[in-house]
């Protein structure tokens, strides 16, 4: 069995204000060395295979059609033993 890590993040072109407020939240609490702050989203995937390619090519249509908005949003994955 593997296990597929997904992380989808907004496109750096995209205003991130949930980054914004946790930014300003930091410096508020004395962390003023943070530059800038980007929230994103971490998955697990658990997937009934053990083959690796055709897991990649699976991961990549859901992120494709589901766990991202490629309009907006970056994505990137890892499949590992799960």
């Amino acid at each position: 069995m593997l296990k597929a890590i997904v992380y989808v993040t907004l496109r750096e072109s995209v205003l991130d204000p949930q980054g914004s407020a946790v930014k300003g939240a930091l410096h508020t609490l004395g962390f003023a060395e943070v530059a800038d702050v980007r929230i994103g989203k971490y998955m697990e995937v658990a997937l009934e295979t053990d083959d690796r390619e055709q897991a990649v090519e699976r991961v990549r249509e859901m992120a494709e059609k589901l766990l991202a908005n490629t309009v907006i949003e970056d994505y990137r994955f890892e499949i590992v033993e799960g």
